[in-house]
């Protein structure tokens, strides 16, 4: 099963009224950052989860999702919106504060197991005994398209770019948006170093599992791509890694140079650029997609590396 573009086109005119049209800002000749950060619930994610809940009749038990937090925060506030009940089940390694956010969301809050693997086989245990509506984090093709819309909206601000710059855990984003934008900008893909997903799932042929660990956990803590994003992406991205200093130093540049409070996830993709990962060649049009901000500001306000 792959995302097209005709489903990303579907899912933005279902959720056009129910997420932000985030800004796009130039820090320079040719290179944008496109700012999911400060999409409602703090990141992309709010995407695919109003275009699966509205696609959906869910029953009285609500709504189920597995998540490292975003996905969790995004599933409670939309389903607060549509004034449907939510249960969230998370990891041990959930940032304390996406905790405190989904339960001022209205969520139920689980601890289902020491990684996020563990959390979905919870969850998923949990839709069979009650009949809720699971919101899996990335591999439902619904979610995936939300999650797409991101690349038209962003065509439509900055006119045609040749690349976009997206960082991958289990892979609904970077499908989405290589379904949106359908060969119109090439695709960079980047992963941690300790998290690398995409990566071997291509060198593999296939998703597999891999240890999870890093700075990125608990945000780009997926074990295994998902199949619906290998299906759609293979081929057609370039994958690079990126060193978990690469990844601490490209967040303290965000807050530094723009003032851009964003959880280590959100400031992958732009580490791909500051640390060499990818290069773009001269005069090439690159889009970064700054993809979250949950995270405890606190932590930034330290020297930066």
């Amino acid at each position: 099963m792959t995302v097209t573009r005709a489903d990303v086109a579907r899912a933005a005119d279902r959720i056009g009224g129910y997420v932000l049209r985030t800004p796009v800002i130039e820090v320079e000749p040719g290179r944008w950052l496109k700012l999911e950060c400060l999409q409602h619930a703090g990141s992309f994610k709010v995407r695919g989860a109003f275009n699966r809940l509205l696609g959906a009749t869910p029953p009285a038990a609500g709504v189920l999702a597995a998540s490292g937090g975003n996905h969790g925060l995004a599933v409670a506030f939309a389903a607060r919106r549509l004034g449907v009940r939510a249960e969230i089940f998370v990891p041990e390694v959930c940032a304390p504060v996406k905790i405190a956010g989904l339960r001022a969301l209205g969520a139920e809050v689980v601890i289902g197991g020491a990684i996020y693997q563990e959390a979905l086989e919870a969850s998923g245990k949990r839709a069979a005994e009650t009949g809720a509506v699971e919101i899996h984090a990335y591999d439902q093709l619904d979610v995936a398209a939300g999650q797409g819309t991101v690349a038209p909206e962003l065509l439509e601000q900055v006119g045609q770019v040749d690349t976009v710059v997206v960082a991958v855990g289990g892979g609904g984003l970077v499908a989405g948006i290589v379904a949106g934008l359908d060969g119109r900008a090439q695709v960079v893909a980047v992963e941690p170093e300790r998290i690398p997903t995409l990566h071997r799932a291509l060198a593999a042929g296939g998703p597999v599992r891999v240890e999870v660990s890093g700075v990125g956990a608990d945000a780009l803590g997926a074990s295994m791509l998902g199949r619906i994003a290998y299906e759609t992406v293979a081929g057609r991205v370039t994958s690079v890694l990126v060193s978990d200093d690469a990844i601490v130093e490209a967040r303290h540049a965000l807050w530094h140079d723009h003032r851009i409070a964003v959880e280590h996830a959100g400031a992958a993709a732009l580490a791909a650029l500051r640390a060499g990962a990818y290069t773009p060649a001269p005069g090439e049009r690159v889009a970064v997609i700054v993809c979250g901000s949950n995270t405890d500001p606190a932590t930034l306000a330290v020297t930066r590396r």
